[in-house]
């Protein structure tokens, strides 16, 4: 009976195993089909896509739109412009079609491109350099100007007039939507209650030009702002390393940039306001209280520094509580990348050179030399 019973259970085992091996065929074969599906409509879909971002936008579209290419734009940087201005319709694909063929050499500049132009014909436009029109006005905005001075600059050169200019950059409703639209560069530290201007500091110093007849307050702005973003994306990493916000560090910027004119002073002197911030010292730049009482000064009285301000350095034993002016972008790098210094002190002297001193002391014996 034992011997018929192990026969019984050997052959019910080899019918199981036998069950157990086609189960396992059969889930092996349903993921491989599946994958080998996944893998076709995938391809299929990719290729569609891509196929899709080949072809123009829009081909029926006769809108010029304006795109400007700024100094420097890497091919990332201009697939990323052409994209967010809805000449193409993907960037990535736009690199790798300029890569595949082989294409470089493109040129800055403001172009009026459309919708309906092919990949082809964008990047003959950007090689050749030829903007397809003249602008009408073109504008300098130096470094070191208030958003008042900036606002002066534009009444005189545009039909626009001053206040026009200043209520749209203090219009809280414009100002959000901007933090909406630039969320890398505008936080919500432009809108503390003690800031003046929202986006002081933030409308960068370049050259500007300008197609129609009467540009209004808000393209101005917004091609003043994406100079900026074009300017300070890259940094951003660095902004971040040095455990600083972008705020902060636009802030900082504008300081260097009124208190040093070339590279290396600019080095310096943010390398001095970090070590006065460093050991708890007020940062007393001159700047700074001019900003705070609204005007400018060939010289402060004592008086002066006196002002109860955010803005002011001799009041605030921190950074003021936004930027005094727009800046350089080397006033930024400095900000980022200071001269490693133990000075806490520097001064001007009549013919513009910085004198640097370690302690109050010899900061006062300086001061006697080339002031007094």
């Amino acid at each position: 009976m034992s011997k018929k019973k192990n026969k019984g259970s050997y052959k019910d085992n080899l019918i199981a195993r036998s069950d157990e091996a086609r189960t396992v065929r059969k889930i092996v074969s349903i993921i491989i089909i599946s994958l080998i599906l996944i893998l076709i409509v995938g391809g299929i879909s990719g290729y569609m896509y891509v196929k899709s971002a080949l072809k123009p936008v829009d081909s029926s579209s006769k809108k010029e739109i304006n795109v400007e290419i700024p100094m420097g734009s890497s091919t990332s940087d201009i697939a990323h412009i052409l994209e967010e201005e809805g000449i193409i319709k993907d960037a990535r694909v736009f690199r790798f079609y300029i890569k595949f063929q082989n294409e470089s050499d493109f040129q800055a500049g403001e172009y009026a491109l459309m919708k309906s132009m092919t990949l082809d014909e964008i990047i003959e436009a950007l090689q050749k350099g030829k903007v397809m029109e003249e602008p009408l006005y073109t504008v300098t905005i130096p470094e070191g100007k208030t958003i008042e001075q900036i606002a002066e600059i534009y009444a005189n050169k545009l039909q626009i007039k001053k206040e026009d200019f200043l209520n749209k950059v203090n219009d809280p409703k414009y100002v959000e939507q901007l933090m909406n639209e630039y969320p890398e560069i505008l936080t919500n530290a432009i809108l503390e209650p003690d800031i003046r201007t929202p986006l002081e500091g933030y409308l960068f110093a370049a050259t500007y030009d300008f197609y129609e007849e009467k540009p209004t307050a808000e393209a101005i702005v917004e091609k003043m702002l994406k100079k900026t973003v074009a300017v300070v994306t890259p940094y951003l990493d660095d902004i971040a390393a040095k455990d600083s916000t972008v705020h902060e560090a636009i802030t900082m910027a504008s300081l260097v940039e009124n208190e040093a004119k070339t590279v290396e002073q600019r080095k310096m002197i943010a390398g001095v306001f970090y070590n006065r911030l460093e050991a708890g010292m007020k940062l007393q730049t001159d700047p700074t209280v001019q900003y705070a009482m609204g005007e400018h000064k060939d010289k402060v009285t004592y008086k002066d520094l006196e002002i109860k301000s955010p803005y002011n350095t001799y009041y605030v034993t921190k950074l003021p509580v936004g930027p005094i002016s727009n800046f350089a972008e080397s006033s930024l790098k400095a900000t980022l990348k200071p001269e490693e210094t133990e000075y806490k002190y520097f001064l001007h002297d009549s013919e513009g050179k910085i004198h640097y001193s370690k302690t109050n002391e010899e900061h006062n014996k300086l001061k006697e030399q080339y002031i007094d």
